[in-house]
């Protein structure tokens, strides 16, 4: 019997037993976000401190919902990468679905935002509630990334709550594995959105 499973009920449990999903802490498994960063410039960062600002000023009228993290985080942030301009495109809320190779397990779901560059997947973003913290979509995310067409390349995602941020990589394979940044927090000194907008200008270069 088919099972199908929406993403967001899927557990990393599920994706390691249907498709042998793995965690690697090897650092070197992911040095994408690490080191030799592009530069952003005076401009951004001014326009990075007012998201920032921003932030907190929601922070006052809970409940900052996904809707209010998109609208006042995640699409600045794009915007001032400049992810909105050729060669990337957005496509949100679009479907997807992986299934183990027997097909006796399905799992579907719809992406927050992705972005595309002409048919490589530079990145998946999947925003939540602020009040969630960056695990509850973890397994969401990863589901998406190993249902990437292609299986050749590495998948890169971002998983944000508005204050908090992390990035993956997905390597597929018969032995997919998969590997975690630093989480990055609007709540420590200084303004980590300034890290999150060069590593995501590095990710889109691949």
């Amino acid at each position: 019997m088919v099972q199908t499973i929406q993403s967001r009920d899927v557990t990393l449990r599920e994706l390691k037993t249907n498709f042998g999903l793995q965690l690697t802490h090897d650092p070197q498994f992911f040095p994408e976000w690490q080191g030799n960063l592009p530069e952003i410039t005076q401009l951004q960062q001014q326009q990075l401190d007012q998201v920032k600002a921003g932030y907190f000023n929601l922070l006052n009228y809970p409940p900052m919902l996904e809707g209010v993290v998109r609208m006042a985080i995640l699409d600045p942030l794009l915007f001032i990468g400049g992810f909105y301009l050729a060669p990337f495109h957005i496509k949100a809320e679009k479907s997807v679905k992986i299934a183990t190779e027997d097909e006796e397990t399905i799992i579907t779901g719809t992406l927050d935002v992705l972005v595309l560059q002409d048919t490589v997947w530079v990145m998946v973003i999947e925003s939540k509630q602020v009040e969630f913290s960056i695990e509850a979509g973890l397994a969401q995310i990863l589901s998406y990334m190993l249902a990437n067409p292609d299986q050749e390349q590495p998948s890169f995602g971002m998983i944000t709550t508005g204050g908090s941020f992390i990035f993956l990589k997905v390597i597929p394979g018969e032995s997919p594995q998969y590997g975690l940044s630093r989480l990055f927090s609007l709540l420590n000194p200084g303004n980590d959105l300034y890290t999150v907008l060069r590593i995501l200008k590095q990710l889109a270069q691949f």
